[in-house]
């Protein structure tokens, strides 16, 4: 009775919901095809809520026993079938599969499997809800989802119709569904399968691993032991391709143990949503007062902030312009499943490596993608043969896939080889890399090649005391411009920043440096500055969450100046025999810098104040990069003083109002036809 009583609700809820609807067209399908299969796969949608709402017992069922809840809508679809004669082929219940796709789970702990807790339960053969970031996944291959066999006794009554029926079920492998050792029931005669009926689907694997393990990846970190490990999923026919490496996922499937060289547990997929994480709803009490002190000036709030970054690592004021291309780059990542367009990529010359990679790594810790890369990992995604034995080729994602919306960085540039190098060029130049997949290699008939977008800034830093760097040195250097002899001069062009941190930079100051490093060893935890009480890392967090997902536009004015600077320094880096040294990325790059310079000035809208700081800090970089030209630009022109109070910050912006004036003017020189913006040129 209570097993006809959940057939009745289970036929009440798929026609409230439309269902019953969808079953039927989907049987007219079949119909029309004028095939016979051995199964018949049908998708019913279901909502927990609304199932419990109208009978407990099979939601309840649902939720717990769900293939035999299965098998319960599975009965009344029969009965559908045979009384509305929707499929004439139709022959015996076994053959309707029935799949259950969960809209959700109840927002209780015990449907949550966490990743990071042991031991997992494989056992109960329920749904489970789980969230984790793509780092690896097959291509997509082939599995039975259903058979028929026959007795192969021909005087058998099994030996004709379609009484021996095997469908795939969460957790079987391939040998459970197809085998050559089953039996007959009746006469106990071998069975033999029917290959004509044989129907196939799509399945790719991949692995998933919880955000919390990405601290692994990341340099700075509070040094508290802990492990992770990674969650194979079995994604099967339409969730096939409907998960990209680096997004991150909620995944609500059935947990199974698959044994291969060692036992693992699996999930086979259910339903699979792209997670979309919250927006934080503003920043602390402490920037919010900076920002309203800060407010009749477009420059002072991004000057304090940079002036007081990261006190945990270098003193305030010091490495201000670094910093400050840091915070903008930080503010250029985005935590939504988009198209990162406006990346920020920093290059730092530096003779002090350690307090740079020290900074670095603290840096990148304040977004949720900040990944270092260990050099005994791959930057860009390998290939290798599925551990699962299911002939698949499975594709590692790499710290740059890893990285998605977020920061990659590398590390010393010098210590990469030089494939590796071209590599991250290519990458960088066309924001894509491309995997090769040798059908030969892996038992293919054909080569493959997969594509995948590179949606992260990149920094890295060159050793300028390198012992191979005292070997190669350039003699015809122009003014202003920088040694980066140690790697392939395309390769520093492709960065958007090149920013000078060596000892002749004004950016290096040698004893605060010294006197900060000598008081963090004597007290490692203590806070040496009273910016780091007021301005903790807790508070650049919020502030960096907030900002990066502020939706900005451009200003007519600020329209008008980035494009006249553009058209201006390409005219004048432009000669007969090379041709332009501005790459076509040097607008996005002006573009993303103006973008950054407003969003962490907190501001909806790009003024062409922002457009100052974005030209100085590319013109610096052209400098480095090419040497002087008629746009002279000081090494220090974005923070010009060495006095850190509110008398710095009034000459600071009379000096920058000056370089506005000296820009407007280069504009009016170098780019005619620039008063009107036309987005065509």
């Amino acid at each position: 009775m209570s097993n006809l009583k959940m057939k009745e609700a289970a036929l009440i809820y798929l026609d409230r919901s439309g269902g019953l609807q969808k079953f039927i067209d989907d049987c007219k399908y079949y119909n029309d095809s004028k095939q016979s299969y051995a199964v018949y796969r049908f998708n019913v949608l279901i909502n927990p809520s609304d199932i419990v709402e109208l009978d407990a017992e099979l939601g309840n069922y649902i939720l717990h026993q769900p293939l035999k809840a299965a098998q319960v809508f599975q009965s009344v679809c029969y009965i559908a079938v045979k009384t509305l004669s929707l499929i004439g082929q139709l022959q015996t219940e076994t053959q309707i599969n029935i799949v259950l796709k969960l809209t959700h789970l109840p927002p209780l702990p015990s449907y949550y499997l966490d990743l990071c807790e042991f031991p997992r339960d494989y056992t109960s053969q329920r749904f489970y809800t789980m969230q984790g970031i793509v780092i690896a996944m097959t291509t997509v291959t082939k599995y039975t989802q259903g058979a028929r066999f026959l007795c192969s006794d021909e005087a058998c009554p099994l030996s004709k119709g379609f009484q021996y029926i095997r469908v795939h079920v969460p957790g079987a492998t391939e040998s459970a569904t197809v085998r050559n050792d089953f039996l007959c029931n009746l006469c106990s005669s071998s069975l033999q399968e029917d290959r004509k009926f044989r129907v196939l689907g799509d399945k790719q694997i991949v692995e998933i691993i919880t955000a919390e393990s990405l601290h692994a990846f990341q340099g700075y970190c509070n040094n508290q032991p802990f492990r992770f490990q990674s969650l194979t999923v079995f994604l099967r026919d339409e969730s096939v391709n409907k998960m990209n490496i680096g997004n991150e996922y909620k995944v609500i499937g059935i947990p199974t143990c698959v044994k291969t060289s060692q036992t693992a547990v699996c999930v086979e997929a259910n339903s699979i949503t792209f997670c979309i994480p919250k927006v934080p709803s503003g920043i602390s009490d402490n920037f919010r007062c900076l920002l309203s002190l800060t407010s009749s000036s477009c420059w002072k709030f991004t000057a304090i902030l940079a002036n007081i970054f990261a006190s945990q690592i270098v003193p305030p004021g010091t490495y201000n312009l670094l910093k400050l291309c840091l915070l903008m780059s930080l503010v250029q990542t985005s935590d939504r499943n988009k198209e990162l367009e406006n990346f920020l990529d920093i290059l730092i010359v530096t003779s002090d490596t350690l307090l740079i990679d020290r900074l670095l790594n603290f840096s990148i810790s304040l977004v949720p993608r900040g990944i270092r890369h260990s050099v005994s990992t791959e930057i860009f995604p390998t290939v290798s043969r599925n551990k699962y034995g299911t002939g698949a080729v499975s594709i590692q994602a790499g710290s740059a896939l890893l990285a998605k919306g977020g920061i990659c960085f590398i590390g010393d540039l010098a210590s990469h080889k030089k494939d590796k190098l071209e590599q991250l060029q290519s990458a960088v130049e066309s924001r894509s890399i491309t995997v090769y997949i040798s059908g030969k290699k892996f038992g293919d008939d054909v080569d493959q090649q997969m594509t995948f977008p590179v949606q992260c800034s990149f920094w890295s830093f060159l050793d300028m005391d390198s012992p191979s760097r005292r070997n190669i040195q350039k003699t015809n250097m122009l003014i202003g411009q920088m040694d980066c002899s140690l790697i392939p001069a395309n390769l520093v062009e492709a960065f958007a920043l090149l920013i000078n941190c060596s000892e002749s930079s004004p950016c290096h100051p040698l004893l605060p440096t010294v006197q900060h490093t000598l008081k963090k060893a004597i007290d490692p935890e203590g806070l040496l500055y009273l910016a780091s009480e007021q301005f903790t890392t807790e508070d650049f967090e919020k502030l960096l969450a907030f900002a990066k997902n502020l939706n900005v536009e451009f200003s007519l004015e600020a329209e008008r100046m980035i494009h006249g600077y553009y058209l201006a320094s390409r005219r004048i880096r432009t000669d007969s025999i090379c041709g332009s040294k501005l790459s076509a990325s040097a607008l996005k790059y002006l573009v993303s810098l103006s973008e950054a310079h407003a969003r962490l000035n907190l501001r909806n809208k790009v003024l062409k104040e922002d457009v100052l700081i974005a030209a100085l800090l590319f013109e610096t970089s052209l400098t480095l990069k090419y040497g002087a030209a008629v746009f002279c630009v000081a090494p220090n022109a974005v923070f010009p003083f060495e006095q850190y109070n509110e008398d710095y910050l009034e000459q600071r912006d009379v000096y920058l109002t000056e370089c506005q004036q000296q820009l407007q003017q280069f504009i009016a020189t170098y780019g005619p036809g620039t008063a009107i913006f036309a987005s065509d040129e």
